[in-house]
Formats: C-alpha cells, sequence, structure tokens
C-alpha cells in the first residue's frame, strides 16, 4: 500500500489512505500521504466495525472531494462498495490472492466497477471460481521500490546479530500459515543438514502454524539448525544475510517477499504454483520445484549452496527482472491508468 500510495502522490495526485493504524504511520506521514483512522481491525465482513467506518468515511468521502475508492481486503471492499453506492463515487477492488467461493462472496460480490488481479493466475482465478467478466479485470503486478533492496553493506552485522558468522543461512519471510510450505522447507532443511552440517533456516514471521513447525524441527533434531523471528524491522538487510531464498508455497498470488529478495539480488527457490511462476524463470533467474516436493527443495538448496557462481548468476539476473518488470513507478502508471478507465466509463454512463 505504501509503494502504490508513494507512488501516485508523486505522481500528483492526492491520496488518502484509511486503516486502524500499524507501524508505517510515520512512513506514510512523511510521504505527505495523509492517514484517516477508521476502526478496521477486523476479518469480519459483517462486523459493526465497517458500519461505524462507513460513517466516518462517508463525511471524508464528501468533504475532501474524493473521485475514487480503492480497497485491497475483503473488509474493505464491503466498505468500498457501501461508500460507492452511498456517495456515487467509482471503486476499484485490488484481489491479492486466491479467495474461498464462500456462499457471502456470491450473493454479496462488492467487486466495484473494476477489479484488479496481482497476476494472470489471480486474474483466471476470478473467472473461473467466480465468473467475473474478464472485461473488468486488469493484471498489475505488485511493485516495489527496488532502489531499497541491492545493498550488502549490513550483511556482516546481521550474520553477527543472528549468529551465522561462518554458515549458510537459508531463509523465508511469510505469515506462518500451512498454505506458505514451512514444513516442507523444514524437512527438506534435514536433509540439506546432512551435506552442510552448520546451515541454519531463518524462518521470519508469524501466525497459528508457529507451534506445529517448532514440534516439526524439534521432532527432527534439527532445532540448533532453525531459528524463528517474528518480524523484520528491515527487510533489505535482513535478506542480506541471507545466501539462498526460499518460497515453498502451496498457492502464491504473486509473494511480495519473494520479489523483493529478488530484487536484493539473492539465488531463490520456489514452488512452481500461482504468481510464483510469473517470477521465477527457471535456471534463469531462480529455480522451481513442484509444491510439496522435499526431495525437490531439498536438491535444489544443496545446489545453490554447493555452487557460488550459479547463486551469483542467479541473484544477478533476479534483480536485474525485478527492476525491469516490477518497478514501483510501473505499477503506479498502470494503476492510474486503471482508476482513469473507471473515471472515464462512469462519466459516460
Amino acid at each position: 500500500m505504501f509503494t502504490l500510495a508513494s507512488g501516485l502522490k508523486e505522481k500528483g495526485h492526492n491520496v488518502y489512505v484509511a486503516s486502524s493504524g500499524g507501524d508505517l504511520l510515520d512512513k506514510f506521514s512523511k510521504a505527505g500521504i495523509t492517514h484517516i483512522w477508521v476502526p478496521l481491525r477486523t476479518k469480519s465482513e459483517v462486523s459493526p466495525k465497517i458500519i461505524f467506518s462507513f460513517f466516518k468515511l462517508s463525511m471524508q468521502v464528501k468533504k475532501l472531494n474524493i473521485d475514487l475508492l480503492h480497497s485491497n481486503s475483503r473488509t474493505t471492499q464491503v466498505l468500498g462498495d457501501l461508500l460507492s453506492r452511498y456517495r456515487g463515487i467509482a471503486h476499484v477492488f485490488t484481489c491479492h490472492g486466491f479467495f474461498k467461493p464462500k456462499l457471502s462472496r456470491r450473493f454479496f460480490p462488492c467487486w466495484g466497477e473494476a477489479v484488479v488481479a496481482i497476476s494472470l493466475q489471480v486474474k483466471e482465478h476470478l473467472i473461473l471460481d467466480f465468473k467475473l467478466d474478464e472485461r473488468k479485470i486488469s493484471v498489475i503486478n505488485n511493485g516495489i521500490d527496488t532502489g531499497n533492496f541491492g545493498d550488502f553493506s549490513a550483511r556482516e552485522k546481521m550474520r553477527k546479530d543472528l549468529d551465522v558468522n561462518d554458515v549458510f543461512l537459508v531463509g523465508i519471510i511469510a505469515r506462518l500459515s500451512d498454505v506458505k510450505g514451512h514444513i516442507y522447507l523444514i524437512r527438506a532443511m534435514r536433509n540439506v543438514i546432512k551435506s552442510f552440517p552448520s546451515a541454519k533456516l531463518l524462518i521470519i514471521g508469524q501466525g497459528k502454524m508457529k507451534p506445529a513447525l517448532l514440534k516439526e524441527v524439534n521432532d527432527l533434531g534439527i532445532k540448533d539448525n532453525v531459528s524463528f523471528l517474528p518480524e523484520a524491522e528491515n527487510t533489505r538487510d535482513v535478506l542480506a544475510a541471507m545466501d539462498v531464498f526460499v518460497m515453498p508455497s502451496l498457492q502464491e498470488g504473486l509473494g511480495l517477499a519473494l520479489m523483493e529478495a529478488m530484487a536484493q539480488g539473492l539465488a531463490v527457490v520456489g514452488s512452481s504454483v500461482g504468481g510464483i511462476k510469473t517470477l521465477i524463470q527457471d535456471k534463469h533467474n531462480g529455480l522451481l520445484v513442484a509444491p510439496k516436493d522435499v526431495a525437490g527443495l531439498t536438491q535444489a538448496i544443496i545446489k545453490l549452496l554447493s555452487e557460488p557462481a550459479l547463486r551469483c548468476d542467479l541473484g544477478k539476473n533476479a534483480r536485474k527482472f525485478i527492476m525491469d518488470n516490477f518497478s514501483r513507478e510501473k505499477m503506479a502508471e498502470q494503476t492510474e491508468r486503471a482508476y482513469l478507465k473507471c473515471l472515464e466509463s462512469r462519466k459516460a454512463r
């Protein structure tokens, strides 16, 4: 959201972000993006918090002369639909992944006038599972500020802090959910350790799967080789400490953490699902393996740890690929185009 909002701000638009707050408020403020606080800390699409937020934002929409609303989650999708109908303004929704076809989504779709899919695979999901009109959907890949990545100056300090001075470090940044495939990476890591006894796995993220993952690590007898961190204060510096980044997801809309690892210039391994196939070109800018394939993950990781020249080449190609195709500027430009198309279509009615 910050990447898109700041990109649109630099293009001369007035941008307002409504949310229930978070650690990035100062960052938004410094970029000249106005934050509007609303009580939206809920995952329920029928929460009273949506109604309270509706009344507050309805006044702000009128006062600030807002032209268009852009929602990015199911709860804000419902809120955006209500505001759009009441205030008669355009509403765009971004689908960041794959939805379960629940009845509530079918009876109260709230898609808005235009839908952004973050990858071709997400677009196909919306058409097949929700019967959305293909003409309504724009594929706009997430972009990142590539200038924030590619710096390895913090590598030595981060590796010292993580106590991995002279060992290989394999890493993953993702919420601890079964769909992210951590369990298969942990099992693969047990095999990797047989070839590289001092290698370590760094798992960064929070989620309900943590107890199960801790148990798996203990049951496999590799607790000395696996570390968990709840979050990374500076993603770039943590990535700089890694030798290989792995994204073994079972399902993935695109993969922002994977994009950041590639922008950093790391050699990456990913499962051949969803948007990961949009990012990784096998054996050119990373390695692809089948989902749930422990043996495949093992082989890919060992290959990268064994061949420093290959790690270097894949990392360079990965960074170039992200810089050429997934920049903040490109995402902002394509989103602006989708906004204008939506507004022009509304005027033509």
